[in-house]
């Protein structure tokens, strides 16, 4: 390739970016490409970069804000892997919260650092639970209108709109599904995906290959898009856990994120995504929570006993950040308690998001 291949994979909080990438990576790696991987987020310590570490990938982080609002840090971070890892293709995973990337990110790329980077079309993934309530009709599930929005202004901007984890669907579901984002969003190729299975991706894998005509780029409020990130608060944190004897540390992951689970649930909260990862000389395990109506899942086993282990949380949940960050030391101290385990908390970041403020905006009318 004479030009790094940009790949950028949206969604919102609990798609399935991570999972879909990972599977991507492994793709190409086997293909025989040379793959490196950017995530971002409001914060750093994101447990989707130990993750992509664990994994022997080459990744950098883009921590502080979203992408758009980084424009200048994501350039320097895709220069930095491109002199040390030699990609030939980069994925980067935006903020799950995050919309009007083609206007701040991609259409930057490709006027600004176009000589460098091939940028391959647009595919934003979607959450069935959100796309059948949502676009569907079938209640809101938690979302407030202005949450709704920006899930909306996702899906309008991109090139695909990929339907992830079409496995937890019947067939009439997803036909119904496909006709109704067809109908609201004219023009998008709809993929069904499923990145646990690998169901889908050769066509994935080739549209990224293709050239867009024409990006999409919808008006956005930013007023609204603002307040509705706001709603979120946002938990990261790192401790470390410790034992007189080994435990079982799968088991433990789970049990925390279950249990962080039902309590926040039980206060009327609504969970967009809950991630933990446990780390041990080499092994990890990874448990997610995507929702208030479904349960924890071990994505990730490690099969280890352990002494001890680096416990990563990350949290976007539509709480009083100050309560959500009170909820997880609560939770990870009963459950250390239970497991006989000393913890011993090393970073904590919590907030909600702040408005963005892009470097760049490029206008649908816009042309180099």
């Amino acid at each position: 390739m004479s030009h790094i291949q940009f790949t950028m994979i949206g969604g919102f909080l609990g798609a399935g970016k991570t999972t879909t990438l990972v599977r991507l990576a492994r793709d190409y790696v086997e293909q025989g490409y040379r793959v490196g991987i950017v995530t971002n987020d409001q914060a750093d310590n994101l447990v989707d970069t130990h993750l992509f570490r664990s994994e022997g990938f080459p990744v950098q982080e883009v921590p502080g804000a979203c992408f758009c609002c980084k424009f200048d840090d994501l350039i320097e971070t895709a220069t930095r892997l491109g002199e040390t890892a030699f990609p030939d293709i980069i994925l980067a995973e935006p903020v799950g919260s995050c919309t009007d990337l083609v206007a701040t990110v991609v259409e930057p790329l490709r006027h600004l650092h176009g000589g460098q980077y091939r940028i391959a079309p647009f595919v934003v993934l979607l959450k069935p639970e959100h796309g059948l309530k949502i676009l569907g009709g079938q209640g809101k599930g938690g979302f407030s209108p202005k949450a709704a929005y920006i899930f909306r202004k996702q899906l309008e901007e991109a090139d695909c709109i990929a339907i992830n984890k079409i496995d937890t669907l019947s067939d009439d579901q997803q036909i119904q599904l496909e006709e109704t984002i067809q109908s609201e969003f004219p023009g998008r190729e709809v993929l069904r995906l499923s990145a646990r299975s690998g169901e889908g991706f050769p066509r994935l894998r080739s549209l990224l290959q293709e050239e867009v005509v024409q990006r999409h780029i919808p008006e956005i409020d930013y007023d609204i898009y603002a307040e509705g990130e706001a709603e979120l608060g946002w938990h990261n944190s790192a401790a470390l856990l410790t034992a007189s004897s080994p435990f079982d540390l799968d088991d433990c992951l789970l049990k925390i994120v279950s249990m962080l689970g039902s309590r926040l649930v039980d206060s009327g909260a609504e969970i967009a995504h809950l991630k933990a990862i446990g780390l041990w000389e080499g092994f990890f395990a990874v448990v997610n929570l995507t929702g208030n109506e479904v349960t924890p899942e071990l994505s990730l086993a490690s099969h280890q006993q352990s002494q001890s282990a680096d416990l990563v949380i990350n949290a976007r949940v539509a709480i009083d950040p100050a309560i959500l960050e009170r909820e997880v030391r609560e939770v990870v101290k009963e459950v250390s308690e239970q497991f006989s385990l000393e913890v011993q908390f090393n970073s904590t970041q919590s907030f909600r998001p702040g408005r963005p403020t892009p470097t760049h905006r490029y206008a649908a009318d816009q042309h180099p």
